[in-house]
């Protein structure tokens, strides 16, 4: 991935404000209103205290005055609310839309980019990276709307009361700007990295999470902490430095805010004692002096919001910058597939280095079974791949009745495959809508009709709530319920080609005897590519491609196989030996 500047991901962030100018206009208005209405207050408080003397306190002047503060003051609380109420949506709706950007992006991402990296990183930038914009933001707008109306307000009054001095606020005020910004790179450059170490803690742990199991069974429990404690050790070594940048922002600017208010009294000060300043200007002024340095304060005390909103936005643009799959418009729709495939010449590898599938060329006719057998890593999941264009091939093309699988639009080419892999995928949801989940629209009867006929029906019965019982993960069930499951889910609409990836693995002999009479009547008349292991599986099947190094060594039905003596023989016997 290629590093975003900050500059480059607070433009793109800004991008996202477009269409809501009314809630910041209104946000800014109000912002205007409660700050001016504020700084009114203190010209209104400078009055009040002429109003006392040497001689006592000129009550009859000092009323209207106190009335007027009393008006203002609810006034400006209520449109500081306003302007709150603002901010948030503009930020909510803001993040509401970056999350539906990365969320749809993610579904246009090939399944190459899904499968090299940390599952658990990209998880970090759509979940983690996108809070933490939204907590910058929530600060940000409310700090920039209230701190730039602050500070033009408060000049202009201060220029009112006496030039002279606030020249002296003007020329001292550009050093905590300065002190700020030196800061302030330092903690964008540690809070980036902080990001990055806290998406590789996310992705191993949720990489442990799925392997618990077998962290188990292999002892590895100590390993894992070890490793676990270096992440976490990194990561707290970097928060330490990012927060401990960012609190030196805000001490530091108000030193620098301190010498400002210190100038100001001195000066007054000797203006007072000349006679061409009252007291009350030099109350009134000292205040103006300290509001026009409190929102350069208050943006120092965020900082570390705002480093850490523009890291973690860098992180999220440069994910979404990343190549999505080539686009489909234009493309062809397989309709009333009759369920014919061709490979012609086709080579792929996942990287140029390491060649697995070479001039791999067959021919599929209308409803034949075919079964792909060979040795781990000999291609045979990688041809599924290439079926379903999960991916693309280098070179060489794949044809569906006729039509190079390219020219088709995905969705029409794999809504015409039902597939049962072998790592099942049930999600947290009823049974029902489990099943349903291929056919939206079915009816509870077309449910049932279809758990009976991959013999799901008398386990989901016998659960709590039978198919309304909720699941989440497929914790609740066993790993054969679960493939039983993704069958149904098939088997409720029913497509003209089908792929069973180990798709009886996790069942046991009993049960897998009854699956495989419901797959001869799901089969009958359908194109079927099953990758197996077991004998059963495939001893039926019209064609068995043979497959070692990524080319089809033989094919033929069993028997003709076994007649040749060859490598298919090799493998059967060591099953049975098995």
């Amino acid at each position: 991935m290629n590093k975003l500047s900050k500059k480059n991901a607070l433009a793109r962030l800004l991008k996202y404000l477009k269409g809501q100018i009314l809630l910041i206009l209104a946000a800014l208005f109000c912002a205007a209103g409660s700050v001016l209405l504020s700084l009114y207050t203190t010209v209104l408080i400078g009055k009040a205290v002429d109003c006392i003397t040497a001689a006592g306190t000129d009550f009859s002047a000092m009323s209207p005055i106190l009335l007027k503060i009393g008006i203002i003051i609810p006034s400006a609380a209520v449109l500081q609310w306003l302007m709150y109420f603002c901010t948030n949506k503009i930020t909510h709706k803001t993040v509401k839309k970056l999350r539906c950007d990365i969320f749809a992006h993610l579904h246009k991402l090939p399944l190459s980019y899904i499968d090299a990296r940390s599952h658990g990183d990209i998880i970090s930038r759509v979940v983690n990276d996108v809070d933490a914009v939204s907590d910058g933001l929530l600060q940000g707008f409310s700090q920039l709307f209230t701190g730039v109306v602050t500070i033009l307000g408060t000049l202009f009054f201060m220029v009112t009361l006496n030039w002279k001095i606030t020249l002296v606020v003007v020329v001292l005020t550009p050093l905590s700007f300065a002190v700020a910004a030196v800061i302030s790179k330092l903690c964008y450059n540690k809070f980036r990295e902080q990001s990055a170490i806290r998406g590789e803690l996310t992705g191993f742990i949720d990489e442990r999470i799925n392997s618990q199991k077998l962290i188990k069974a292999f002892g590895c429990e100590d390993t894992c902490e070890e490793r676990f404690c270096e992440i976490n050790a990194r990561l707290r070594v970097c928060g330490v430095r990012a927060q401990f940048y960012s609190a030196l922002t805000n001490p530091s600017t108000r030193f620098v805010n301190s010498l400002v208010y210190a100038g100001v009294g001195v000066f007054g000060a000797l203006r007072a004692l000349s006679g061409g300043f009252t007291v009350g200007d030099l109350t009134a002024f000292l205040q103006y002096a300290n509001q026009y340095t409190k929102p350069f304060n208050e943006i120092s005390g965020v900082v570390t919001e705002l480093q850490n909103a523009l890291a973690s936005a860098a992180r999220i643009f440069e994910f979404m910058d990343e190549q999505e799959e080539s686009s489909d418009d234009g493309k062809r729709v397989l309709e009333n597939c009759s369920g014919k495939m061709e490979m012609k010449n086709v080579c792929f590898s996942y990287s140029p280095e390491k060649p697995l599938i070479e001039n791999l060329n067959l021919t599929v006719k209308s409803g034949s079974h075919i079964a792909i057998v060979g040795p781990t890593g000999c291609g045979k999941t990688t041809l599924i791949n290439l079926l379903m264009r999960f991916y693309d091939t280098v070179s060489g093309e794949i044809l569906a009745d006729g039509v190079p699988i390219k020219e088709l639009t995905r969705n029409s080419l794999r809504s015409n495959f039902g597939i049962v892999l072998q790592e099942t995928w049930v999600f947290k949801g009823t049974v029902r809508e489990n099943i349903r989940y291929g056919k939206p629209d079915a009816s509870d009867e077309d449910v049932v009709a279809a758990a009976k006929a991959a013999h799901a029906h008398s386990f989901i019965k016998r659960l709590p709530e039978g198919y309304d019982t909720v699941i989440s993960d497929g914790g609740e069930l066993s790993g054969g319920q679960r493939q039983l499951l993704s069958i149904a889910r098939i088997m409720i609409s029913p497509p003209p080609m089908l792929i069973l990836d180990e798709a009886t693995s996790s069942i046991d002999t009993r049960t897998e005897m009854k699956i495989q009479s419901a797959f001869d009547e799901l089969m009958r008349g359908r194109t079927s590519f099953v990758v197996a292991h077991r004998l059963s599986t495939i001893r039926e099947s019209d064609c068995i491609l043979v497959m070692r190094s990524g080319h089809i060594v033989e094919q033929g039905t069993h028997s003709e196989l076994l007649e040749k003596g060859g490598f298919y023989s090799e493998l059967i016997n060591a099953m049975e030996k098995g």
